[in-house]
């Protein structure tokens, strides 16, 4: 071989291949690239929960004479006074349906505006 014909195939460009994926790589590459929007999905979900959870509750006080049927209508009005007072007896964990006067009551968080 000549120095001539050795110079004259280094001096001659590659030929550029093109980037071939197949549907497995694509699949790869796609779930990659969506991995760090998935957890970032799943950690604002997990921490939504908590933010709620360190809301303070609402407590109301039980007025001379009231009952737990007048704090019903008092504290949701538009909502179906018996779910009202079964809401109050379930979170306040009440024995009874007797409510003393200056007896602090936590609302349920679903009938707070």
């Amino acid at each position: 071989m000549s120095i001539a014909a050795a110079t004259s195939t280094a001096a001659l460009p590659q030929p550029r291949t093109r980037l071939r994926l197949t549907r497995r790589g694509r699949v790869v590459f796609t779930a990659l690239a969506a991995l760090p929007l998935l957890v970032g999905v799943v950690l604002a979900a997990l921490n939504g929960g908590a933010a709620s959870a360190d809301a303070a509750p609402t407590v109301v006080t039980v007025p001379a004479g009231g009952s737990l049927w007048s704090l019903a209508g008092e504290i949701a009005p538009e909502h179906d006074p018996r779910d009202v007072v079964a809401g109050l007896v379930a979170v306040n964990e009440l024995e009874t349906f007797a409510v003393r006067a200056g007896e602090q009551l936590v609302v349920p968080a679903r009938y707070v505006d």
